[in-house]
């Protein structure tokens, strides 16, 4: 397992994001305070606070590839 956290701006982030992590059979999931919902749900997303950086949560071993992908995203510590 592997965390990040990232922001999401626009609505297109968000669209963007979704599109990534259905391509994979990785299951993430996104937390916001005490709320987590599942990365693939484009609803579950919205009902996040979206101002603040946003934990991602992957579940495997090796990560890199997802995480190359969702760079753009990735907020720099």
């Amino acid at each position: 397992m592997q965390t990040v956290f990232i922001r999401l701006s626009t609505i297109q982030d968000v669209r963007t994001l979704v599109d990534i992590v259905t391509a994979t059979d990785i299951d993430i999931d996104l937390s916001s305070g005490r709320y987590v919902v599942d990365a693939k749900s484009i609803m579950g997303i919205f009902s996040l606070d979206l101002l603040n950086p946003i934990k991602l949560t992957a579940h495997c071993d090796n990560c890199t590839e997802l995480f190359d992908k969702i760079a753009p995203f990735i907020v720099k510590e």
